[in-house]
Protein backbone atom coordinates (compact mmCIF):
# COMPACT_ATOMS: atom_id res chain seq x y z
CA UNK A 1 0.00 0.00 0.00
CA UNK A 2 1.15 3.31 -1.27
CA UNK A 3 1.04 5.50 1.78
CA UNK A 4 2.19 8.83 -0.58
CA UNK A 5 4.17 10.03 1.72
CA UNK A 6 7.54 10.13 0.05
CA UNK A 7 8.80 13.91 0.41
CA UNK A 8 6.53 14.89 3.29
CA UNK A 9 8.20 16.96 5.37
CA UNK A 10 7.47 15.42 8.97
CA UNK A 11 8.17 16.72 12.42
CA UNK A 12 8.17 14.67 15.20
CA UNK A 13 8.43 16.21 19.00
CA UNK A 14 10.10 13.81 21.65
CA UNK A 15 11.80 11.64 18.49
CA UNK A 16 15.07 10.43 20.27
CA UNK A 17 13.70 7.71 22.04
CA UNK A 18 10.61 5.21 22.51
CA UNK A 19 7.15 6.40 20.80
CA UNK A 20 8.51 9.61 18.81
CA UNK A 21 11.87 7.83 17.62
CA UNK A 22 9.82 4.77 16.16
CA UNK A 23 7.60 7.10 14.53
CA UNK A 24 10.68 9.01 13.38
CA UNK A 25 11.90 5.31 11.85
CA UNK A 26 8.44 4.49 9.69
CA UNK A 27 8.29 8.34 8.64
CA UNK A 28 11.75 8.04 7.47
CA UNK A 29 11.49 4.59 5.95
CA UNK A 30 8.24 5.99 3.68
CA UNK A 31 10.91 7.75 2.38
CA UNK A 32 9.68 11.11 3.96
CA UNK A 33 11.96 13.81 5.16
CA UNK A 34 12.19 13.89 9.32
CA UNK A 35 13.23 16.29 11.93
CA UNK A 36 13.58 15.54 15.09
CA UNK A 37 12.96 17.67 18.12
CA UNK A 38 13.75 17.09 21.59
CA UNK A 39 15.47 18.54 24.82
CA UNK A 40 18.52 16.77 24.82
CA UNK A 41 21.07 17.47 22.71
CA UNK A 42 22.98 14.14 23.94
CA UNK A 43 19.65 12.19 23.24
CA UNK A 44 19.51 13.91 19.91
CA UNK A 45 22.93 13.13 18.86
CA UNK A 46 22.55 9.27 19.90
CA UNK A 47 18.81 9.65 17.69
CA UNK A 48 20.50 10.86 14.64
CA UNK A 49 23.15 8.27 14.39
CA UNK A 50 20.27 5.90 14.67
CA UNK A 51 18.14 7.01 11.94
CA UNK A 52 21.28 8.02 9.44
CA UNK A 53 21.82 11.56 10.46
CA UNK A 54 18.54 13.24 10.32
CA UNK A 55 18.57 16.97 10.89
CA UNK A 56 17.72 17.87 14.91
CA UNK A 57 16.58 20.68 16.80
CA UNK A 58 16.88 21.20 20.25
CA UNK A 59 14.54 22.80 22.31
CA UNK A 60 12.36 22.91 25.67
CA UNK A 61 8.44 23.08 24.84
CA UNK A 62 7.22 24.37 28.16
CA UNK A 63 8.30 27.50 27.09
CA UNK A 64 6.44 28.99 24.06
CA UNK A 65 8.90 31.10 22.69
CA UNK A 66 11.49 28.31 22.73
CA UNK A 67 9.00 26.19 20.97
CA UNK A 68 7.93 28.79 17.99
CA UNK A 69 11.92 29.56 17.74
CA UNK A 70 12.04 25.81 17.08
CA UNK A 71 9.30 25.57 14.33
CA UNK A 72 11.22 28.82 12.47
CA UNK A 73 14.40 26.64 12.78
CA UNK A 74 13.26 23.74 11.31
CA UNK A 75 11.18 25.14 8.31
CA UNK A 76 14.09 27.12 7.46
CA UNK A 77 16.21 24.11 7.79
CA UNK A 78 13.94 21.62 5.58
CA UNK A 79 11.19 23.20 4.17
CA UNK A 80 7.66 23.81 5.42
CA UNK A 81 5.66 21.13 7.79
CA UNK A 82 3.63 18.77 6.13
CA UNK A 83 2.65 16.30 9.52
CA UNK A 84 3.87 17.15 12.90
CA UNK A 85 3.88 14.32 15.63
CA UNK A 86 3.48 15.49 18.52
CA UNK A 87 5.04 12.82 21.47
CA UNK A 88 7.48 14.70 23.51
CA UNK A 89 6.57 15.57 27.08
CA UNK A 90 5.34 13.23 29.60
CA UNK A 91 4.04 14.62 33.32
CA UNK A 92 5.74 12.34 36.38
CA UNK A 93 3.45 10.11 37.72
CA UNK A 94 2.97 10.57 41.27
CA UNK A 95 1.25 9.15 43.73
CA UNK A 96 -2.00 11.09 45.09
CA UNK A 97 -0.64 11.27 48.01
CA UNK A 98 2.17 13.03 46.97
CA UNK A 99 0.52 15.64 44.54
CA UNK A 100 0.33 19.69 45.44
CA UNK A 101 -0.67 22.22 42.92
CA UNK A 102 2.98 22.42 41.79
CA UNK A 103 2.80 19.19 40.66
CA UNK A 104 -0.40 19.65 38.74
CA UNK A 105 0.78 22.18 36.86
CA UNK A 106 3.90 21.08 35.64
CA UNK A 107 1.88 18.10 34.28
CA UNK A 108 0.41 20.49 32.24
CA UNK A 109 3.62 22.06 31.43
CA UNK A 110 4.80 18.88 30.53
CA UNK A 111 2.43 17.39 28.40
CA UNK A 112 -0.64 19.59 27.65
CA UNK A 113 1.82 23.06 26.60
CA UNK A 114 4.43 20.73 25.18
CA UNK A 115 1.74 20.32 22.25
CA UNK A 116 0.03 23.58 22.45
CA UNK A 117 3.28 25.44 21.92
CA UNK A 118 4.15 23.60 18.73
CA UNK A 119 0.73 23.07 17.43
CA UNK A 120 -0.61 26.21 17.47
CA UNK A 121 2.30 28.05 15.37
CA UNK A 122 1.96 25.39 12.58
CA UNK A 123 -1.26 24.98 12.83
CA UNK A 124 -1.96 28.34 11.25
CA UNK A 125 0.97 27.67 8.92
CA UNK A 126 -0.70 24.55 7.28
CA UNK A 127 -3.84 26.00 7.07
CA UNK A 128 -2.28 28.83 5.18
CA UNK A 129 -0.95 26.54 3.38
CA UNK A 130 -4.23 24.73 2.28
CA UNK A 131 -2.83 21.41 3.91
CA UNK A 132 -1.27 19.54 6.50
CA UNK A 133 -1.59 16.85 9.39
CA UNK A 134 -1.26 16.75 12.87
CA UNK A 135 -0.89 13.63 14.59
CA UNK A 136 -0.94 13.96 19.24
CA UNK A 137 0.33 10.71 20.31
CA UNK A 138 -1.67 11.04 24.03
CA UNK A 139 -2.20 8.69 26.35
CA UNK A 140 -4.96 6.53 28.05
CA UNK A 141 -4.67 8.65 31.22
CA UNK A 142 -7.04 10.77 29.64
CA UNK A 143 -9.40 8.42 29.28
CA UNK A 144 -9.64 6.07 32.62
CA UNK A 145 -8.11 7.84 35.86
CA UNK A 146 -4.58 6.07 37.42
CA UNK A 147 -4.22 6.53 41.05
CA UNK A 148 -0.56 7.65 40.06
CA UNK A 149 -1.51 9.56 36.53
CA UNK A 150 -4.27 12.03 38.03
CA UNK A 151 -1.98 15.57 37.21
CA UNK A 152 -0.80 13.71 33.39
CA UNK A 153 -4.17 12.13 32.79
CA UNK A 154 -5.86 15.65 33.39
CA UNK A 155 -2.91 16.50 30.91
CA UNK A 156 -3.67 14.10 28.21
CA UNK A 157 -7.76 14.78 28.66
CA UNK A 158 -7.36 18.41 27.59
CA UNK A 159 -5.59 17.40 24.73
CA UNK A 160 -7.82 15.23 23.78
CA UNK A 161 -10.21 18.04 23.61
CA UNK A 162 -7.78 20.04 21.78
CA UNK A 163 -7.32 17.60 19.43
CA UNK A 164 -11.50 17.60 18.76
CA UNK A 165 -11.51 21.23 18.52
CA UNK A 166 -8.70 22.27 16.57
CA UNK A 167 -9.61 19.26 13.83
CA UNK A 168 -13.00 20.52 13.81
CA UNK A 169 -12.17 23.79 13.53
CA UNK A 170 -9.47 23.51 10.78
CA UNK A 171 -10.62 20.74 8.43
CA UNK A 172 -12.56 23.24 6.41
CA UNK A 173 -9.03 24.90 5.72
CA UNK A 174 -7.46 21.46 4.11
CA UNK A 175 -6.01 20.70 7.46
CA UNK A 176 -6.48 17.67 9.77
CA UNK A 177 -5.99 16.64 12.96
CA UNK A 178 -6.08 13.38 14.86
CA UNK A 179 -4.63 11.50 18.23
CA UNK A 180 -3.14 8.34 19.34
CA UNK A 181 -3.82 7.07 23.12
CA UNK A 182 -1.78 4.45 24.00
CA UNK A 183 -1.44 1.99 26.64
CA UNK A 184 0.91 0.46 28.34
CA UNK A 185 4.29 0.60 26.39
CA UNK A 186 7.76 -0.93 26.13
CA UNK A 187 9.12 2.62 26.82
CA UNK A 188 11.51 3.92 29.47
CA UNK A 189 8.39 6.32 30.52
CA UNK A 190 6.50 3.60 31.24
CA UNK A 191 9.21 1.81 33.72
CA UNK A 192 9.32 5.27 35.56
CA UNK A 193 5.50 4.86 35.92
CA UNK A 194 6.16 1.68 37.55
CA UNK A 195 8.39 2.58 39.93
CA UNK A 196 5.75 5.16 41.21
CA UNK A 197 2.64 2.32 41.07
CA UNK A 198 5.01 0.24 42.96
CA UNK A 199 5.70 2.89 45.42
CA UNK A 200 1.89 3.70 45.89
CA UNK A 201 1.29 -0.18 46.40
CA UNK A 202 3.98 -0.81 48.76
CA UNK A 203 5.21 -3.71 45.98
CA UNK A 204 8.18 -4.04 43.91
CA UNK A 205 8.61 -2.89 40.96
CA UNK A 206 8.56 -6.05 38.75
CA UNK A 207 5.20 -7.07 40.73
CA UNK A 208 3.49 -3.80 39.56
CA UNK A 209 4.53 -4.32 36.19
CA UNK A 210 3.32 -8.47 36.47
CA UNK A 211 0.19 -6.77 37.95
CA UNK A 212 -0.09 -3.87 34.93
CA UNK A 213 0.07 -7.03 32.43
CA UNK A 214 -2.22 -9.15 33.55
CA UNK A 215 -4.57 -6.40 33.05
CA UNK A 216 -4.17 -6.38 29.77
CA UNK A 217 -6.31 -9.10 27.66
CA UNK A 218 -3.59 -9.17 25.12
CA UNK A 219 -1.54 -10.65 27.90
CA UNK A 220 1.84 -7.94 27.01
CA UNK A 221 2.36 -4.03 26.56
CA UNK A 222 2.60 -2.35 23.19
CA UNK A 223 5.94 -2.21 21.37
CA UNK A 224 6.78 1.14 20.45
CA UNK A 225 6.69 0.65 16.62
CA UNK A 226 3.35 -1.01 16.86
CA UNK A 227 2.30 2.33 18.00
CA UNK A 228 4.26 4.56 15.28
CA UNK A 229 2.79 1.88 12.56
CA UNK A 230 -0.95 3.73 13.26
CA UNK A 231 1.18 7.03 13.63
CA UNK A 232 1.85 6.54 10.03
CA UNK A 233 -1.28 5.45 8.68
CA UNK A 234 -3.11 8.22 10.14
CA UNK A 235 -0.70 10.75 8.95
CA UNK A 236 -0.91 9.83 5.28
CA UNK A 237 -3.43 10.08 2.55
CA UNK A 238 -4.48 6.45 3.37
CA UNK A 239 -6.53 8.36 6.54
CA UNK A 240 -7.59 10.88 4.14
CA UNK A 241 -11.04 11.22 6.15
CA UNK A 242 -10.27 10.93 9.57
CA UNK A 243 -9.90 14.22 12.10
CA UNK A 244 -11.05 15.39 14.82
CA UNK A 245 -10.92 11.92 16.75
CA UNK A 246 -8.29 9.96 18.97
CA UNK A 247 -7.75 6.04 18.61
CA UNK A 248 -7.04 4.13 21.68
CA UNK A 249 -4.23 1.46 21.20
CA UNK A 250 -4.45 -0.34 24.14
CA UNK A 251 -4.59 -4.11 23.96
CA UNK A 252 -8.39 -4.44 24.88
CA UNK A 253 -7.49 -2.99 28.27
CA UNK A 254 -10.37 -0.33 28.56
CA UNK A 255 -13.09 -1.56 26.16
CA UNK A 256 -15.10 1.22 25.24
CA UNK A 257 -16.94 3.70 22.21
CA UNK A 258 -14.56 6.09 22.81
Amino acid sequence: MDLELRDRIVLITGGSRGIGLACARGFAAEGAHVGVCARSADALATAADLLGGVPTFSADLRDGDAAARMVDAVEATIGPVDILVNAAGAAQRTPPDELDAAKWRAALDAKFFSYIHVMDPLIKRMARRGHGVIVNVIGSGGRVASPTHLAGGAANAALMLATAGLGSAYAPHGVRVVGVNPGLTETGRVDEGMQAAARAAGISTAEARARSVAGIPMGRMAAPEEIAEMVVFLASARAGYATATTMTLDGGQHPGVL
